[in-house]
């Protein structure tokens, strides 16, 4: 109820700020923005671009990495509505290119190639505005599924960095052009004023707060493990690390300072429970960085952000039976959470692998479950053996319409599951996943 009530207030802020962006943009309009075809077509443009400006806005700031509102909504869910957000930025601002330039060529009567050329080449930060433009179309392409999931995520996440700079070449072109700007001091300063704030969230939260933080609690590597087959855990070493307040099931985005890794930032959930001086993640060979990670030396520096999401056992309902459903290295997140639940609760955790050696930590699972009394249930095999169904959930623990579920693993375990709990009545206060599409 709580999180529905956030949506709502989110949702309502966002759109009353679209609603004001765009009335000022109406208190500007004359007779002359309506004489003809051509400048109709101009006018329904400049609308098309302060909405697609103001979602490029909208999108930067939920990625912002602002602790408040991660908390609030989760980095999952933050990351998804940026990802639904910005295609439309890119929709209405690519509207705005056409039109405008159809518009203006009506009015010169000369081709739309002609005078988007003369547009580009002669109006004050058109070229740069331009090269904006073009990187948020390089951006947004690269992110439809057809070609992420072609690219390694090194490769994904230095081309998304064009976002910010292609929002940024745009910034100047808005301010000397936009006719809502230009003679208007009140609109000028608030466009700017949302601009100022997006750039001070970024700079804060994903820079300057990560570098003191990391500085001061002198993270390091102290030892790796290998785990398995293509599988290392990473011991981080450092001072204070409480004072972090970080929890089992949450996760940090790691940079690791060498030569090849220090210019590159992967997001991967702890394996363990924080203490007061050390972390842990675990991470399987996934990508060209993933697989470097074995070959860190020890006293490495490390450089976080974070914690990050809501996936933890504070979240659950205290003296709720507790399910926790992980699949393959995804499994990581709930071994850590299985130390913060107080040590009365009832937890069984399911565990869905290809064959043995795909159990990741399984000596530690077994451990700890002894020492907490909890209940681990190896589903290794085809998925035929182990469909994830309602049916076949509730011939292993009777009173799953009961329990709470954390689940982690591969999307499509997450649907099955998903489903499963939806059959069994369970509500979604009682559903707890968050898309860790990168991380481990």
């Amino acid at each position: 109820m709580k999180r529905r009530l956030a949506d709502d207030q989110l949702s309502i802020i966002t759109g009353l700020g679209l609603g004001f962006t765009l009335a000022i943009q109406i208190t500007t309009l004359t007779s002359s923005d309506f004489a003809d075809i051509y400048s109709q077509i101009t006018t329904a443009s400049r609308f098309f671009a302060l909405t697609g400006s103001y979602l490029s806005i909208v999108g930067l700031l939920l990625i912002a990495r602002i602790s408040w509102v991660e908390n609030v909504f989760g980095h999952d869910r933050l990351v998804t509505w940026h990802r639904k957000s910005m295609p439309y930025s890119l929709y209405f601002i690519t509207a705005h290119v056409l039109l405008v330039a159809l518009g203006y060529a009506g009015v010169d009567q000369v081709r739309v190639g002609s005078e988007l050329w003369t547009m580009i080449t002669t109006y004050p930060w058109m070229l740069p505005a331009t090269l904006g433009f073009i990187f948020l179309l390089v951006a947004g392409i690269t992110s439809y599924r057809v070609f992420r999931t072609s690219m390694s995520y090194e490769s994904w996440w230095v081309i998304h960095l064009y976002t910010y700079l292609g929002v940024a070449l745009a910034f100047m072109h808005q301010i000397l052009t936009g006719s809502m700007f230009i003679t208007h001091p009140l609109a000028r300063y608030y466009w700017i004023s949302l601009y100022v704030s997006v750039v001070f969230a970024i700079l804060y939260w994903r820079i300057l707060l990560p570098l003191i933080r990391s500085i001061k609690h002198r993270l390091k590597v102290e030892q790796i493990v290998v785990e398995g087959p293509g599988v290392v855990s990473i011991h981080v070493s450092g001072v204070g690390i409480d004072k972090l307040n970080a929890q089992g099931g949450q996760f940090f985005s790691w940079r690791f300072i060498t030569k090849d890794h220090w210019y590159q930032s992967h997001p991967y959930s702890l394996s363990a429970a924080p203490t007061d001086n050390k972390l842990r993640i675990t991470v399987k060979a996934l990508g060209d960085s993933s697989s470097q990670l074995s070959k860190l030396k020890v006293g490495t520096r490390v450089f976080i952000e974070g914690p990050y999401g809501i996936f933890k056992a504070s979240a659950a309902r205290a003296g709720r039976h507790i399910v926790l459903m992980g699949g393959g290295v995804g499994i990581t997140p709930l071994r850590a959470i299985m130390e913060e639940f107080d040590p009365t609760t009832q937890i069984d955790v399911l565990y869905r692998a290809s064959t043995q050696a795909d159990l990741v930590l399984k000596d530690e699972l077994d451990k700890l479950a002894n020492k907490i009394g909890a209940r681990v249930h190896y589903l290794v095999g085809s998925r035929k053996d182990h469909p994830i169904s309602y049916e076949y959930l509730k011939k292993i623990l009777p009173n799953f319409a009961d329990t709470e579920v954390f689940v982690c693993g591969p999307q499509p375990l997450v649907d099955a599951v998903k489903q499963s709990a939806k059959r069994a009545g369970i509500p979604k206060n009682r559903f707890h996943d968050e898309a860790f599409a990168f991380h481990g």
